[in-house]
């Protein structure tokens, strides 16, 4: 359990006090005025609560839990102060969202029972992000699962499309690519609602009647809706809504958002599907970057620029890799994890998975079943 405690004052003694009076039943780092205190919370170490004085110099108690907050949200704050007036205390509470407020001097066995029911809340606090944070695992999981069992094509296609996002922003300087790799990895879950037939057509490039199209038009829309049902998803399914929407405003959906008012995510997005769409068609990265550079209106010309960027050291890093041989396995030695080098299928030729996909326990169980049933071409080659 973490008992870590951290003590923010401009006054030294009553530091050395909180020292003395608590250091047998808690954790104690003490930090001498705000600044000190922020450069505490920013050395990586995880404390379970603040307790800031009110009146220091440079910065008030207020100000630096407000700050405090945005570095560690999950933190539980508590303040202490000389100054119990009414605005003072209106402060902490609605900007500082502080735990509990005291005043001094406080007994020391008030300000120890405050730290423990203050403990007892960031572990209630732990524990709910903990819970959410596995459902929404499981919930992303399942959605993957519906893609690899309706259509294992477009599964390894999201695989390639959530690795290269990654890539991508971290070439951009984002730390934190999550909620990118998700959308990237969900772009397409719309296609489940449609016959695998007609998204076969499409990806194809054959002619589709008005309504394949239209259905074709709705599949951000379509996706949007399903993750959007999902808590804790709604900055995903924007940008999934939003991948298919011109820069310039035109396009799907049919609304007056344009230009960087689009998410980021969805310009970048757009950018990565043509790519991957006209590689589909025989195109190179260099020639497709061209074309859509000069098709003005449709994409981010930062994005495409950034493009140029990202695919170049792909490259490099790809003719710089040393080439191995695939490793050949049975069916009954093929692993959740394993990433197939070549596609599998069955021996009537129906693809069952593409080459680059990675082997989820879902998808595994589905080639087992068409193993069984229809028989797959043997041996099975994955990436060592």
């Amino acid at each position: 359990m973490n008992r870590s405690i951290l003590c923010v004052d401009d006054d030294a003694n009553i530091l050395a006090g909180f020292q003395r009076n608590l250091r047998k039943d808690f954790e104690v780092k003490t930090a001498l005025g705000p600044q000190e205190g922020l450069a505490a919370l920013k050395n990586g170490k995880t404390y379970a609560v603040i307790v800031a004085d009110m009146q220091m110099p440079g910065m008030n108690g207020v100000e630096f839990l407000i700050e405090a907050q945005k570095l560690v949200p999950d933190t539980v704050r508590m303040m202490l102060t000389g100054n119990a007036d009414q605005k003072t205390a209106m402060d902490a509470v609605n900007q500082g969202h502080v735990f509990r407020f005291l005043t001094k001097p406080c007994p020391a066995e008030i300000l120890a029972q405050s730290l423990e029911m203050a403990i007892r809340q960031y572990q209630l606090v732990i524990a709910e992000k903990e819970i959410l944070e596995k459902t929404l695992r499981g919930s992303i999981n399942m959605l993957t699962d519906i893609i690899a069992l309706n259509d294992p094509a477009t599964f390894g296609r999201s695989q390639a499309l959530r690795d290269s996002m990654k890539e991508f922003v971290q070439s951009m300087g984002v730390r934190e690519t999550w909620e990118y790799e998700v959308a990237a990895m969900l772009a397409e879950i719309g296609t489940v609602t449609l016959p695998r037939e007609t998204v076969e057509r499409w990806r194809k490039g054959a002619v589709l009647s008005t309504d394949e199209l239209e259905l074709i038009r709705r599949i951000p829309e379509t996706g949007a809706g399903l993750i959007n049902n999902i808590p804790r998803l709604e900055g995903v399914s924007r940008i999934v809504l939003y991948q298919a929407k011109n820069f310039d405003g035109t396009g799907f959906p049919d609304d007056n958002v344009s230009g960087s008012s689009l998410p980021i995510a969805s310009r970048i997005l757009r950018v990565l599907l043509e790519v991957e769409n006209r590689k589909l068609a025989g195109e190179g990265v260099q020639k497709a970057l061209m074309a859509m550079e000069g098709d003005e209106g449709r994409f981010d010309p930062l994005v495409i620029a950034a493009a140029y960027k990202h695919f170049d050291l792909y490259q490099e890093a790809q003719e710089s890799e040393p080439v191995v041989e695939p490793l050949s396995v049975s069916m009954r030695e093929l692993i959740s994890g394993n990433i197939l080098a070549d596609k599998v299928e069955t021996t009537d030729g129906v693809v069952l998975a593409p080459a680059g996909t990675v082997i989820t326990s879902v998808l595994l169980e589905k080639l087992r079943s068409f193993s069984k049933l229809m028989g797959v071409k043997e041996p099975i080659l994955i990436e060592p």
